[in-house]
């Protein structure tokens, strides 16, 4: 393990427990499927950027590698979703899930923090 991720550990675990970020086992293994396929992948990101109808949205892709500033939320053995600070302010207490029906695969986030949605699902409001 790197330094700079021992040293993001360390930050998140300075985060109250109902504030830390949580996954399904349908969405851990979802994760960890899509992980396989890229060998050099060592956890999950979340961003929100502002962006859609609503404000905001969220940004999902696999961490290559810890930026310093990130915060890192064990989820599972083996894996880790990696969020950075300014993200985490409007994600934090969020669940992940994951839903698969017929020919659909969607990642869920059940965040406490949303206050409106756009018609669509891509964007999303907070007070």
């Amino acid at each position: 393990m790197s330094s700079a991720l021992e040293t993001t550990l360390d930050t998140a675990t300075d985060v109250p427990p109902g504030d830390h970020l949580r996954a399904t086992d349908r969405a851990v293994q979802h994760i960890l499927g899509q992980m396989q396929t890229d060998p050099e992948a060592i956890g999950f990101r979340i961003e929100v950027k502002r962006t859609g109808c609503s404000g905001w949205m969220y940004v999902v892709d696999l961490v290559h590698e810890a930026r310093s500033d990130d915060l890192v939320f064990r989820v599972d053995d083996q894996l880790n979703i990696h969020v950075d600070p300014q993200s985490f302010e409007f994600v934090r207490g969020m669940e992940i899930d994951f839903k698969a029906e017929g020919l659909t695969r969607q990642i869920i986030f059940n965040n406490p923090n949303v206050t409106a949605a756009c018609g669509c699902g891509e964007s999303f409001s907070v007070d």
